[in-house]
Parts: C-alpha cells; structure tokens; sequence
C-alpha cells in the first residue's frame, strides 16, 4: 500500500514536471509566430507611411526652395523697401562714425558681389528711353555716381549692378597716403547733407591700377581673349567699363606732399598716375577742386592748369591700346566768378580736355539751411567742421554753373578754326559714329585728291554736373541746363542702393507728363 503511494506520487510529480517544463517550452515555441505576425504588420504600415514622408519631405524642400528664391529676388533688387528705409538709417545708429558706416558698407558690397547677392537693377528696360551718346558712345542712361563712394576702385561692377551708366573711381594718388586725421567725415541728416575732409586718403596709383588690370584679366578669361584684345576692342566693350552702354572715370590728382608751388613736380604726380591707369579707364578725371588738400585749387589759375592737363593730353595720347581715354577736369563750385570761370574754360580749350566735371564739394556755408528747417545743436556745431560740404542745397549752385559753362564752352565751340586736315567733328552727341569713310579711306577723302584748307566746328565739350542732384526732376533739370550725365553722391548714403533706380523712374514719369 505505502509502495503504491509512492508510485503514485512519483508519477504525480513527473507529470508535474513535464507539464511545468511544456509550460517553459511553449512561449519559446510560440514566440516566432508572434513576432512573425508583429513584423508582417509594422513592414505593411511602414510601406504605407513611406510614401506620405516621402511627399512631406518633398513639399518642405520645396517650400524652403521658393521662399528663399523670393527672398533673394526681393533683397537683391535695388527696389526693395529694405534698400531706402531700413539699411541708411540701420548704419547710421550702428555707426555713428560715417567713415565707419561707409567703409562698411564698401565691404560688405564688395562680399555680397563676390557671391552673386549683391542689389542689382532688374526693371531696366530695352531699348531704354534714357539712353544718351557721350563722346559719341552709347550710355545705357544718364545717370552716373561720384568718385569717394569707391575710392580704391574695390566695387565698380557692383556699382555699375545699381543701374548707373556711369562709375566715377577714385581720387587716386600716385603714393600712397593716409589722407587726413580720423574724424574726417560728419553727418547732417536734417539736411540730408555730409562734411568730408578726407584730404585725398589712397592707397596709390600702382595698387588701383593692379585691381584694374586683374579685373580686365579676369573679364577676358571668361570670354576667351587675352588683356591686350579686351582693351583694344575685340570683346566689343569699353576698355574700362567693360559693359555695353556704361563708362568707368578713374580720378587722379596730386600726393598732399607735392610742393604746390611747384608746378613741374605736380605735373610729374599726374603724368605717373596716367602712366599707370590709363589703359583701365574710359576717362581720365583730373581733379583739381579737392578743399582738402593744400594748393590744389590753386591750380585752376589758368596758367598752371593748362600746363597741367596739356600734360595729362599728352601721356593719355601715348596709352597702349587702340582708343585712347579721354580727359575731363574736375572744377570747383567755389571758383563762379565770370573771370575764374573764363579761364578754367580757356585752360579747357588750350590744353585739348575733352569735358569738364562741374562741381565738388563746397567750402561754404551759406545757404545751405532751407528757410523754417531747424538743425539740431549737434549739427550745428558739425556745419562748424573743417571741410567739403555736400547735400541738397547745392543743387541750385550746381545748375547755374553748369548753364554758365555751357554757354562759355559752346562761345568756343561755335568758332570756326582754319585747318589742312580732317578735324574730329561731333556738333551733335545723337550722330551715328558708325558711318565709314568714303572712296576706301577712313577720313572720307582720296588720297590722289589734294586736301584744301577748311574751316570746321571744334568738338563740342562734355559737361558731367555732380552736386545737390537727389531726384529724377533734378536729374532732368541739371541735363537741360547743359549736362550730359547727372552724378550722385551723397544721394546714395541717405537713399540706399535704389537712388539711381529710383531716379530713373521719376525722370520716365516726369517725361511722360511733360509729352501727355
């Protein structure tokens, strides 16, 4: 009985061992169906999601694409709100130095134009119905933007992108100089008007001349030429501007150390500078109408000046390319009386200068705060400052100097002078230049026809009128007075990187009222 006990309880427990070892056995047993089951379901619904995150991604990408396309378009054009309203007033708390706000604003155009996001012009239309002839070229308009924006010749492409036809580069010396004592620039924003006493600050003719031979390297590089056909044509562009319908000044004018006594020494600073920069330029500018440096204004007495700029004729004649630059002078707004003015005009003639740039900055303070506008003390005490003074109370000065010009440079172009040879005639800037000579030589004469003594117009001379121009109506009033090109300055530092657009604009509308 007790033996049957036992094996009955042996057998009770083994069953209970094999039960409880099948219960350990089956989860392992059942486990793969399970996860079987499990991952047939998460690869269907993972098939299902993919191309849902895939659309996602897609249309996120894409909306990231098209908002920084707008953004770019919007902030690279030279109408944007940003341009005029936010940037010139943003500087001028960020930078209460102007020189500080002006340097900045040089590099970062210089960074933004290396990039390709630089502000640019794209509302230009063709053919542009401010389109002029200058030295009988095309200009795409008559709009052009003063030297001391770019003095180191650092951005004129990027210059060029702000809808100007004109790019005036500089003052450069022929050595490098540092220019005046630091502050040297002063703001007066009541009158949208600035004091400057750089005193000619360059980093010398050989380093711009060098920026502007890499620049026409490089230009020529991408269009398969070498320096030499670029400057002498081939590419079918200006030598300086190297664009279609646009024109690149470089100013030059004399050391601050140069005896200004003696006149053979100045010659020489002037003559280095055109050796240097000549064959990178359209026009030479020779200023001599700086305030800030000593006896420079001296030199517009008419016998020192015509020696001066019959010099620079001369060694711009020798450049090393097919078509010369040509030569204009810089004159002060200061020098208006008949008899200063007379012989600047003579000196103009004598010398062969092909124009004349009317207007820099002004040494006086007269008149220059409009009747029931009140300055604040502090710009009071900065109309105080040492130096030249630009805004928009120049601008009636301006004009009258340049009607005045105009009719005292045209009382000699209007003279008939007796010449034995073919003079160079251009009576009206709109004449086709393109019209070849007759009877197969380029002077329209045959050579087995004797040459008779004629009497011809001289070449009319050029006016660029540069001071107070701040709007289209002004634009058009200093061009019918006599001027071919309006340039702008300080225009620029209170109205942003749209002036020149905006300009534009406003002379179209004024001349379609005027036509309606």
């Amino acid at each position: 009985m007790a033996s049957s006990h036992r094996i009955a309880r042996r057998l009770f427990v083994s069953l209970a061992a094999n039960s409880f070892s099948a219960c350990k056995r089956a989860p392992f047993q059942l486990r793969p169906r399970i996860a079987t089951r499990h991952a047939s379901s998460t690869t269907a619904s993972s098939t299902d999601a993919l191309p849902a995150s895939r659309l996602r991604t897609f249309l996120y990408a894409t909306s990231l694409a098209v908002s920084g396309y707008v953004v770019y378009v919007y902030a690279t054009d030279t109408r944007a709100f940003v341009h005029r309203y936010v940037t010139p007033p943003l500087l001028r708390v960020v930078y209460p130095d102007a020189e500080e706000a002006h340097n900045f604003a040089v590099s970062s155009l210089k960074t933004l134009y290396d990039l390709g996001l630089h502000p640019r012009e794209r509302s230009s239309s063709s053919p542009d119905p401010l389109s002029v002839s200058v030295f009988g070229a095309p200009l795409a308009n008559p709009i052009g933007i003063s030297a001391g924006l770019d003095k180191h010749a650092d951005i004129p492409d990027a210059l060029f992108a702000l809808g100007a036809s004109v790019v005036e580069v500089g003052g450069c010396t022929p050595r490098p100089q540092d220019g005046n004592p630091r502050p040297r620039m002063f703001r007066v924003p009541s009158l949208d008007g600035l004091i400057n006493r750089y005193g000619l600050n360059s980093r010398g003719a050989d380093d711009v001349a060098m920026r502007l031979r890499e620049r026409v390297r490089r230009y020529a590089k991408s269009v398969g030429l070498d320096e030499a056909g670029v400057l002498n044509g081939e590419a079918n562009v200006p030598p300086g501007s190297l664009s279609p319908g646009r024109m690149l000044l470089v100013q030059i004018a004399k050391n601050k150390d140069t005896d200004e006594r003696d006149v053979e020494a100045i010659k020489r600073d002037y003559v280095h500078c055109v050796k240097r920069l000549a064959r990178y330029t359209d026009v030479l500018v020779v200023n001599v109408s700086s305030p800030n440096t000593p006896g420079l204004r001296d030199l517009q007495a008419v016998e020192p000046l015509t020696k001066l700029l019959s010099a620079v004729v001369e060694e711009a004649a020798r450049a090393d390319r097919k078509v010369k630059p040509r030569v204009m002078v810089k004159v002060s707004p200061d020098e208006d009386e008949d008899a200063q003015m007379e012989g600047i005009v003579q000196a103009v003639w004598a010398s062969g200068v092909d124009g004349v740039i009317v207007g820099n900055t002004t040494k006086r303070r007269t008149g220059l705060i409009p009747p029931r506008v009140n300055i604040t003390a502090k710009e009071q005490r900065t109309m105080t400052e040492v130096g030249g003074y630009s805004g928009p109370m120049m601008f009636e000065r301006t004009v009258d100097l340049v009607r005045r010009y105009r009719k005292m440079l045209d009382g000699q172009t209007l003279q008939s002078v007796p010449t034995n040879e073919p003079r160079k005639v251009v009576a009206d800037e709109a004449v086709d230049a393109s019209i070849t000579g007759l009877e197969g030589t380029i002077t329209g004469f045959s050579e087995n026809e004797p040459k008779q003594s004629s009497t011809e117009p001289l070449e009319q001379k050029v006016i660029f009128a540069t001071g107070g121009i701040s709007d289209g109506r002004r634009a058009l009033e200093i061009l019918n007075a006599g001027a071919s090109v309006a340039m702008v300055y300080t225009a620029l530092v209170y109205g942003g990187a749209g002036t020149v657009t905006r300009m534009k604009s406003e002379m179209k509308e004024e001349m379609t009222v005027k036509k309606a």
